[in-house]
């Protein structure tokens, strides 16, 4: 009796360990190291650094090292900001900076989803649309202040264009590069399968491209409060920048600290928002969470 070559020495099908059961979501975690040792929570991690920050600052300004001419010391950061939401213009200030960063993020999330599906789908809009946004963006944005005002005027709309310009960027290139990341060989696959256009759109490019999409969504939303804190400096009579421009004329360093304060704090809650989003998007996606 003849043996096949090919299949000598191959383990039968009884023979192989069976495969595990798929789970619903797979996460690449770092080396677990053997033995009991004492662990400081993440959520304590991440605190020490803003926390040490605020106090070093609080001994510096206590201790006389850091003048109140130079910075105010929390303590009247703190002060300040219950004055001012006790009267009324911190929440007022809030709500109208939120306004505009929220109709210039969906203005130009808008247009940024737009070119860049354009762009990232058809190799026609590729060479009409990239090479123009490559271009664009070496402009620096907030160079376009005095242009815009010269546009728009000194009301409502120059700094909502500003803030919808800044979104715009980072929101193309992430999903044209996320768009054009797709593994050609998925793509084969799914048309082999009988996929066409519209179905490899839906269930194979844009799932592809949805992780670097919620990545420019991060840099997008920080952006817009970047934006929005130079938009705010031209002639605004409400919002935060306008808190901050009268503060600086009469060198209150207190309630610049904290509109600063108030930037990133809102800035950290759209940034935790997609946080959360990319968790429950992206739970088919396995992901490394460093080192324990």
């Amino acid at each position: 009796m003849t043996t096949n070559p090919l299949t000598a020495g191959v383990l039968s099908k009884q023979d192989l360990p069976e495969a595990p059961e798929p789970s619903a979501r797979v996460t690449i975690r770092g080396t677990a190291r053997t033995g009991r040792r004492f662990s400081v929570p993440r959520s304590v991690r991440r605190s020490a650094g803003p926390v040490g920050l605020v106090l070093l600052w609080f001994l510096t300004s206590a201790t006389g090292v850091l003048p109140e001419s130079v910075l105010a010391s929390p303590v009247d950061v703190v002060r300040q900001a219950v004055e001012l939401t006790k009267n009324g213009e911190l929440p007022s200030a809030i709500a109208a900076s939120g306004r505009r960063a929220a109709i210039g993020f969906a203005i130009g999330a808008s247009v940024a989803l737009s070119l860049s599906l354009l762009a990232g789908l058809f190799r026609l809009g590729e060479d009409v649309i990239d090479s123009s946004m490559g271009m664009f963006r070496a402009i620096p944005w907030v160079g376009l202040i005095p242009l815009f005002i010269v546009w728009f005027g000194i009301e409502e709309t120059p700094k909502i264009a500003l803030v919808a310009l800044g979104v715009t960027y980072p929101l193309y290139f992430n999903i044209y590069g996320g768009i054009r990341s797709t593994d050609a060989q998925l793509v084969e696959a799914a048309r082999m399968m009988g996929l066409g256009r519209l179905g490899l759109i839906t269930y194979v490019i844009l799932p592809s491209a949805l992780p670097g999409a919620l990545v420019g969504l991060r840099y997008a939303l920080s952006t817009a409060w970047l934006a929005l804190v130079f938009a705010e400096q031209v002639n605004a009579d409400q919002g935060l920048g306008y808190l901050m421009s009268n503060a600086q004329q009469y060198f209150r360093t207190d309630v610049i600290v904290l509109c600063l304060v108030v930037y990133a704090l809102l800035g950290l809650a759209c940034d935790f928002a997609v946080r959360i989003l990319s968790r429950r998007l992206l739970t088919w996606r396995a992901n490394f969470e460093g080192e324990a």
